[in-house]
């Protein structure tokens, strides 16, 4: 197997973490990109290399902020070199019932969940497709599939990386580079874990399996959009959420 340089976003949080371990054990070398104002950096990477991941190169980037993204991509570059595969999954949530949602709550989702795709994805696929091979690996969600009352900021900015997956894939599709999107539903991470016991048995009521999505299970899909023999596909969306919506 060829050794590919990939470059994920949203990195240390629950699922970049998963994402990051699974594109390492593929054999590849992973840049992991982080908020510039993200203080457990050095905690972070002591677990994974105690975990066994010692090669893990960290370049801080706001990814709502494109001269921040341009900074990034370059110290990227020059400590891992070509960046051949990306994972843009930062994201975060502002949760709001749209009657009284804010316009800064709206912003700030968009900007960090979408217009973060063109910031980042702008660095590096015209020399993806240069080289003749590249994979863009986009992660949606299934509330940006079906929407979610309280999320119509996340919604729609999820449901618009499906959009721009379906689209950038039609461009780059002749030019050896492969764009796809990764739809989950609720993952056990931290963040949903520590959820009131209550609600989060509601959530896991509601889906057919009858629990969360193993973090690992989505880093296995987007090591699969990575590999050499995922070069057919494109413009998908793997909806990963145990059954909780068909499209």
């Amino acid at each position: 197997m060829t050794q590919r340089v990939a470059l994920v976003t949203g990195a240390m949080g629950g699922l970049g973490t998963a994402i990051c371990q699974a594109l390492a054990k593929a054999g590849h070398k992973v840049v992991a990109a982080y908020h510039p104002q993200f203080d457990k950096k050095e905690e972070w990477l002591k677990e994974q290399e105690a975990a066994g991941f010692k090669n893990f190169i960290p370049v801080p980037g706001d990814v709502a902020d494109l001269a921040s993204v341009q900074a990034m991509a370059v110290e990227a570059e020059q400590k891992a070199g070509p960046i051949d595969i990306l994972v843009n999954n930062a994201g975060i949530t502002r949760d709001k019932m749209f009657k009284g949602m804010e316009r800064e709550q709206w912003d700030a989702v968009i900007n960090t969940n979408l217009s973060s795709l063109f910031n980042v994805t702008k660095q590096v696929s015209a020399k993806m497709a240069d080289r003749g091979w590249g994979r863009i690996i986009n992660i949606s969600s299934v509330n940006g599939v079906k929407g979610q009352a309280g999320q119509t900021n996340y919604s729609a900015a999820k449901a618009g990386v499906i959009g721009f997956t379906k689209a950038l894939a039609q461009e780059l599709a002749a030019k050896g580079v492969t764009v796809n999107a990764i739809a989950p539903g609720y993952v056990a991470t931290k963040m949903v874990t520590a959820i009131r016991e209550d609600i989060l048995k509601g959530i896991i009521d509601s889906v057919p399996v009858k629990r969360l999505a193993k973090p690992e299970e989505i880093g296995f899909a987007v090591v699969f959009l990575a590999d050499e023999l995922s070069g057919f596909t494109t413009g998908a969306t793997l909806n990963i959420n145990g059954g909780l919506h068909y499209q």
